[in-house]
């Protein structure tokens, strides 16, 4: 019996009583669906419910006398053992063996499917995170938004929305001109100026953008006139750089359906199209010779300033225009992941999406992440490679690999800062988190692997009431869960949740494999000596295998593989 299963029967037991007409409810007062968790000991049975709670008061009667009347019905249900009641108007649940195994079956005949649900299902999502400046590799916190990010894509689509993830590309404005003129300085052997930018990449860029104008049959632009040689540094030097950005993340496994020009949006009409919108709602006044949002009627601390008094559009202008596109595009949720620095932007971009007309924290989200420090032999790591004292998302890369680096980066929650340990991130061993759950899937194909050599094959039979034992009935209340953890992960914004999860899943997973029995015998799939196969071995084997393909879709909602071998 799945939890869903279970759920639908407490609300059909609920409606049973309502319709007994004793109490002073309506089908619409029962949830639906009924909410379960898993009791804190397993002594309580498999799962529990406070619904009872929830509707007490509202029903007219104590909580224990409702939760005893569900609970007198739910004994009646196929697969429950028992159904009793706990403290003030808990029921706890047990079920039947042959019930929770039935589980392992279930899991291994959804294959990917099981953990997927519809609990957004609608939801048009304009997901936005890196979006770093072109101006220089990625550096270490914006590899942290990409795994972030990427991650909880893949969790909300998991959850039936359909999301887009969308990259800003930052391509107007003064550090676009910083850059270029970094770039022109570096080709003509020159330091950049005080406030430009530094660090060896830059050198690279400019050899780069000499060579292919050299290649296109172009003049070389470093010596050309100063406005001239800027705009090549500009186009070309911007366009590689994003190059690289662009090929670090998908290399990083991070990719994204659109990139979205900011010059685009000073280009198309679309600022003076928002400010527009937003005169005619009565929200822009003239002051200074500038024009203003007035963003206090919002909560924000001042106005803000969108057309400055020499007729050039403020920074905040283009956020305008940019959370108004992505409305108009017909996306009903813009979620956008901004780091620590840009704290300060939650209260005023709230205040746009509210002048607007829409709600915010539902039409808009900020999710702000915070700080990442890497630490090797004990020590800070401070020195990146190719960008002076930045360290970037190939440095990462390069020090623990893909798979270490993004199941790291995703495994705390965005809102806390974190310390990774790059010796402890290359260490095959269990105090490592993702050589701990990875070991556990390729232990799951090992042991496939020595069932066939054995005889052992699920399809010759399954006996759901064969697993009764202690860590059988804690595997398949973990993998019971696993909807409601990838629900939870997608709807707090929380993709943290699925790494937690599927170590505790490889930790149950190791705790039934290496079980003894108290005749000193284990828990096997595959049977010792002359032994016959039995379903025992076989249901076993269903097992294993539901739980080889949970830890593989957890792994794969972070992005990270699942191997077979290690």
């Amino acid at each position: 019996m799945t939890p869903d299963q279970l759920a639908a029967a407490v609300r059909a037991a609920l409606l049973d009583v309502v319709a007994a007409g004793s109490l002073a409810l309506s089908t619409d007062d029962v949830p639906d669906p009924v909410h379960l968790e898993r009791p804190r000991s397993r002594d309580h049975g498999d799962w529990a419910t406070n619904v009872a709670l929830q509707l007490a008061k509202r029903a007219g009667t104590d909580p224990r006398a409702l939760a005893t009347e569900l609970a007198q019905r739910l004994t009646a249900v196929a697969g429950v053992a028992q159904a009793e009641v706990a403290g003030p108007g808990f029921v706890n649940v047990r079920l039947e063996a042959a019930a929770a195994g039935e589980l392992a079956r279930t899991v291994v005949e959804a294959g990917g499917a099981y953990g997927r649900g519809d609990a957004l299902a609608g939801r048009r999502v304009n997901l936005e995170y890196v979006s770093a400046n072109p101006t220089g590799p990625l550096h270490i916190g914006g590899a942290r938004w990409a795994a972030v990010g990427d991650s909880l894509a893949r969790v909300m689509a998991a959850a039936g929305a359909q999301v887009t993830r969308e990259y800003y590309f930052n391509d107007h404005g003064a550090q676009i001109d910083r850059f270029a003129r970094s770039l022109l300085a570096r080709s003509r052997g020159e330091e950049p100026p005080e406030d430009g930018y530094h660090g060896q990449y830059v050198v690279e860029i400019a050899q780069r953008v000499v060579a292919d104008a050299t290649a296109a049959g172009e003049p070389d632009p470093s010596g050309l006139a100063d406005a001239a040689a800027l705009e090549a540094f500009r186009s070309r030097g911007v366009a590689l750089m994003f190059d690289e950005i662009k090929a670090a993340l998908h290399d990083f496994g991070a990719d994204f359906d659109v990139y979205f020009h900011e010059d685009g949006l000073h280009a198309s009409g679309a600022v003076e199209h928002a400010v527009a919108r937003l005169r005619e709602a009565g929200h822009v006044y003239e002051a200074d010779g500038a024009t203003w949002l007035r963003t206090t009627t919002f909560g924000d601390d001042k106005d803000r300033v969108i057309v400055k008094s020499d007729g050039a559009a403020a920074y905040i202008a283009g956020d305008i225009a940019y959370y108004l596109d992505k409305r108009e595009r017909g996306f009903d949720r813009v979620v956008l992941m901004l780091g620590a620095d840009h704290h300060g932007y939650v209260a005023r971009l709230m205040a746009v999406c509210q002048a607007f007309g829409d709600t915010p924290h539902v039409h808009l989200e900020i999710l702000i992440g915070q700080l990442v420090n890497l630490v090797k032999d004990g020590q800070p790591v401070r020195m990146g490679k190719r960008a002076g004292t930045v360290v970037t998302l190939e440095d990462l890369v390069d020090a623990v690999g893909v798979d270490a680096a993004r199941y790291a980066l995703a495994r705390s929650s965005y809102a806390t800062t974190i310390d990774l340990d790059l010796d402890l991130l290359v260490k095959a061993a269990n105090d490592n988190p993702v050589y701990y759950v990875q070991y556990a899937h390729a232990r799951t194909a090992a042991v496939d692997r020595n069932a066939a050599a054995a005889g052992v094959r699920r399809a010759d039979g399954f006996d759901a009431a064969a697993l009764t034992h202690e860590p059988e009935s804690v595997l398949l209340g973990l993998l019971a869960d696993f909807p409601r953890v990838v629900e939870q992960a997608a709807t707090l914004r929380e993709p943290h949740r699925v790494a937690r999860y599927a170590e505790t899943l490889t930790g149950a997973y190791h705790k039934w494999y290496d079980f003894e029995l108290p005749d000193r015998s284990r828990l096997r799939v595959v049977p010792q000596g002359d032994d016959p196969v039995t379903d025992v071995h076989r249901t076993r084997l269903w097992l294993n295998d539901a739980v080889q393909q949970v830890l593989a879709t957890a792994l794969g909602l972070l992005g990270v593989t699942a191997p077979e071998r290690m």
